[in-house]
């Protein structure tokens, strides 16, 4: 089986020793995403991280040829739970026609206080 492995330049990726995504024969598993844009957090809250750390995912499955109809489970980490319906709207717009396995859970923080929302994604291409 052939392994793909995809960086995204994030400082943190060399520092922990991960990628932003990795393809394993039709699998794919995309690491925890958050709201940033050119290496810095996107302005306007935690619906508008969502739709940005989501764009992220999908350009990081379209880079080992998947596309969000793929998408079989995802995980999203808030740090305000009473977010949850601003968040999970946006995750409705990228995935309802595809309906993955999905949790939603509160977290204390993330790698920079500014960051609201990451999102970590697996799919099946062909799904």
């Amino acid at each position: 089986m052939t392994v793909q492995r995809v960086g995204s330049g994030a400082p943190w990726e060399d520092v922990v020793g991960y990628c932003r995504v990795v393809r394993a024969g039709q699998q794919v598993f995309v690491s925890g995403t958050t709201g940033t844009r050119d290496g810095v957090v996107v302005d306007g809250g935690a619906a508008a991280q969502t739709r940005q750390a989501l764009q992220n995912v999908v350009a990081a499955l379209e880079s080992v040829g998947a596309t969000a109809a793929d998408v079989v489970r995802t995980r999203v980490y808030v740090t305000d739970i009473a977010q949850w319906e601003a968040v999970g709207r946006v995750h409705g717009e990228f995935f309802g026609a595809a309906r993955p396995a999905s949790a939603m859970v509160e977290v204390s923080g993330l790698i920079d206080p500014a960051m609201l929302v990451e999102v970590e994604a697996d799919a099946v291409v062909g799904a």
